[in-house]
């Protein structure tokens, strides 16, 4: 099989080039060091005796952010980490973050024979780790040829993908055959895991790391300078976190029935995809609303609407909010964002019902009380001009919210003991 994905790849890649290179050329930021896609790896030197080298691949901009308290306690262990990424906005993050912690931060590799076996030649790690839903047959192959562990930490299959291997088990074959471990974050996946035929030995399930978050408080004086930044007025603030196309309006639905029913307050939209800054400035321009975006430096003056279009500031920004509405839930979308930043800062959560990547998160904070579902936009609006009329209302939420959170936390202490046990094993 390994070989029919071999011949096949390029063809595919082909006829996907051009959406895929539009939307690099939207997002920008790629040009820089594109050489890695290809293998272009720097040579790394060789490891001193006793020293591990941990290759550690991290999609995009959330799992950056996750997996920063298991880089530092790799670290502690004296554990080398090569650090890769897809996206240019991970890659950015990655660099400003990462990079006095590792032996290096680069784009990952096209999953292409070549392309793998050059980056493979130059990096040469003792052990692969590969986070949430990254699973590269190739990648997987490679690891497997060379006898090294290959890891898959906070692993998940969401919806989509468990019902296209169900459906197609050659793929899933080759996605999952070759992984020394898994280590599900929710007995959900660890299900579907085993429904695909991964052997109970290779499964350990230790939670979801991104619960383990700790995100540094902002001081009162932080806070205050920050909204004097943003051009927040006196009032309550909305938060849409990760937003996608038709929810922008909602929540300015929301912020218009709220004010309607004499609520002093503000809104802040933090797009999915920062991209996206020139379709939502000829939105607000039509709806007729003040706005400024981050991206241009502190706002000159006092605004209905915010735009959060800069990369890794959502959970100060979240900071500022009243109430946090989690984006990609309202209809027609379905597969939802991380609601999890908002529950360790202990802010009243809304969300559509389309939270199908976090079904089983959305279902555990709804039941504990620390979040509300809204059917659609009027719904929305409506709950979030009663939340902003009843300050008790929206303390109950906060506090059951950092109970759930405090409920959920031990996924990192878990993981590293795995990773540690497979670097143990490494000869």
């Amino acid at each position: 099989m390994i070989w029919f994905y071999r011949f096949f790849f390029i063809p595919v890649l082909l006829a996907m080039a051009p959406a895929y290179l539009w939307r690099m050329r939207r997002r920008g930021g790629y040009r820089e060091n594109f050489g890695q896609r290809f293998g272009g790896h720097p040579r790394l030197a060789k490891q001193t005796a006793g020293k591990r080298r941990v290759w550690l691949q991290a999609v995009s901009v959330g799992e950056m952010l996750a997996i920063g308290p298991l880089i530092e306690a790799l670290r502690c262990d004296g554990v080398e980490i090569y650090l890769t990424t897809t996206t240019s906005t991970g890659y950015r993050l990655a660099r400003e973050r990462y990079s006095g912690s590792t032996a290096g931060v680069a784009y990952f590799p096209i999953d292409w024979w070549p392309f793998s076996v050059r980056a493979w030649q130059r990096i040469a790690p003792d052990l692969v780790i590969l986070t949430e839903g990254e699973r590269w047959p190739e990648h997987i192959r490679q690891a497997a040829m060379r006898k090294v562990p290959l890891l898959c930490v906070n692993a998940r299959l969401s919806d989509r993908s468990f019902q296209r291997m169900k459906w197609f088990a050659p793929a899933a074959h080759l996605m999952l055959d070759g992984v020394t471990r898994w280590l599900p974050c929710s007995a959900q996946d660890e299900a579907r895991f085993r429904e695909l035929g991964v052997p109970a030995e290779h499964l350990t399930m230790t939670g979801n790391i991104k619960l383990d978050v700790q995100i540094p408080p902002l001081a009162d004086p932080e806070r205050a300078e920050l909204r004097r930044e943003l051009g927040l007025s006196d009032g309550l603030v909305l938060l849409g976190a990760s937003t996608w196309p038709g929810e922008e309006d909602a929540l300015l639905g929301a912020l218009r029935l709220s004010r309607e029913r004499g609520v002093r307050c503000s809104l802040i939209l933090v797009p999915r995809h920062a991209e996206r800054r020139t379709e939502i400035e000829r939105w607000l321009v039509k709806a007729g609303v003040s706005y400024h975006f981050r991206s241009k430096g502190p706002a000159p003056d006092r605004i209905d609407v915010l735009v959060g279009d800069t990369t890794g500031e959502l959970r100060k920004i979240t900071q500022l909010a009243d109430i946090v509405f989690v984006g990609k839930s309202l209809p027609p979308h379905t597969e939802g964002q991380t609601p999890v930043e908002a529950a360790a800062l202990g802010k009243p959560i809304l969300f559509g019902p389309g939270m199908g990547n976090f079904r089983l998160l959305a279902r555990d904070l709804l039941a504990r009380g620390a979040a509300r579902e809204v059917s659609d936009a009027a719904a929305l609006a409506a709950a979030v001009q009663e939340l902003m009329r009843d300050s008790g209302r929206r303390e109950a939420l906060a506090a059951a919210a950092l109970v759930w959170r405090a409920a959920n936390v031990g996924a990192l202490e878990r993981t590293v003991v795995v990773i540690r046990e497979a670097l143990a094993k490494v000869g």
